[in-house]
């Protein structure tokens, strides 16, 4: 198993010729491969007799067609190791492809979470080139069905290890910098009130906010290998935390945002996160958590190192105006009453269902109509 950070790219190297892979397939963006200089860190780490296989994602989510054409490749090019080397969309193509790469009706599987697979197609390593998922360490993948948003869990989903590099990050579109940085915060945050969350997730939750929180912004704007480092241990942290605890009602909320209307990922997730985190504070007192859910309030707001609710969604708001993270949806051209019932159709209750109190469609409906 590999698990490396940038300053382990030597032993990295040794690993690969140790392993002795003859053929492998690199599943990526096409942009984001060159761009990130991914594939300079790959030239620099992997044998030359390595036979390299590409497949280049084309959806902006994980698609069940695409997903396919992916397993399509797999059991053609039949790799010894898979390297996923992208945001999270490229990570769970990865992750999925090498468990249902024998399964056939998927999208029945997915539908009925009957996830009977026994065994991966081979070993599967996972690059992140944006600073955010922390799909690198999950044990769970997004699939999208008719643009339905569906969780696939399974302990051999997880990847056998993962690289991570500022190099890699350092360089990224600002505009995916702030959704996929964003999207660490809102894991860490949702992990700690989650109905799932323990002493390990409460740390790494912990942990991943006092990295990000201070060098979210200045990673955004003035980039350096320092703050790059530090947002992508936050995302890794973060992903940990997740795998534990899993997220709730802002993250069960933004897949229509997602799909519908083509926000990214993190940027849907800040549309709610606030919203939900306050409501939950005010209607603490309804708490089905196995946790006193004020007391856990006050947690994040000493982690944060604000004095209470009001100071936290202060915070929140203006971590999301430095971001340039727009949260007016006339501005996103989203008619909150009349796409209503697209939205409320796209939430995923698997995901709402983690939240500390109940949330009904009308606890949606007033917090998307909250300060409109």
């Amino acid at each position: 198993m590999i698990i490396s950070s940038f300053s382990d790219l030597k032993i990295v190297k040794k690993y690969f010729l140790e392993k002795n892979f003859q053929k492998t397939l690199i599943i990526t963006g096409k942009n984001s491969y060159f761009k990130s200089n991914a594939n300079k860190l790959l030239n620099n780490i992997l044998p030359n007799n390595l036979k390299k296989f590409y497949y280049f994602k084309k959806n902006y989510y994980p698609d069940l067609i695409e997903l396919h054409q992916i397993i399509k490749k797999v059991n053609s090019i039949k790799p010894d190791i898979i390297l996923a080397v992208g945001g999270g969309c490229v990570i769970d193509y990865a992750k999925l492809a090498n468990v249902f790469f024998n399964i056939k009706n998927i999208s029945y599987k997915v539908k009925n979470s009957r996830f009977d697979f026994n065994k991966k197609f081979c070993e599967l390593i996972a690059i992140p080139t944006t600073a955010g998922s922390g799909a690198e360490v999950t044990p769970f993948a997004v699939l999208y069905i008719n643009k339905v948003k569906y969780s696939v869990e399974n302990k051999l989903i997880k990847p056998d290890g993962f690289i991570i590099s500022p190099k890699l990050v350092i360089g990224s579109n600002k505009i995916l910098k702030a959704s996929t940085g964003f999207d660490a915060i809102a894991q860490a945050l949702e992990s700690m009130i989650s109905v799932k969350s323990n002493r390990a997730s409460l740390e790494y939750s912990k942990k991943s906010l006092e990295l990000s929180i201070p060098n979210f912004i200045n990673y955004l704007n003035n980039p350096n290998r320092d703050n790059s480092l530090k947002m992508n241990i936050a995302a890794n942290l973060a992903g940990k935390a997740i795998s534990i605890a899993k997220t709730n009602g802002p993250h069960a909320t933004s897949y229509p945002f997602t799909t519908e209307f083509g926000i990214n990922h993190g940027h849907a997730v800040s549309l709610t996160l606030n919203k939900f985190m306050c409501l939950h504070y005010i209607y603490h007192f309804k708490s089905v958590a196995p946790f006193d859910l004020k007391k856990r309030f006050h947690k994040i707001f000493q982690i944060l190192k604000v004095k209470n609710i009001y100071e936290f969604d202060l915070l929140i708001k203006n971590i999301k105006k430095k971001a340039n993270l727009e949260d007016n949806f006339n501005k996103l051209g989203i008619n909150i009453v009349s796409d209503y019932h697209k939205i409320i159709r796209g939430v995923n209750i698997q995901r709402l269902n983690n939240c500390p109190i109940k949330i009904t469609k009308q606890d949606i409906r007033d917090i998307l109509l909250m300060d409109i």
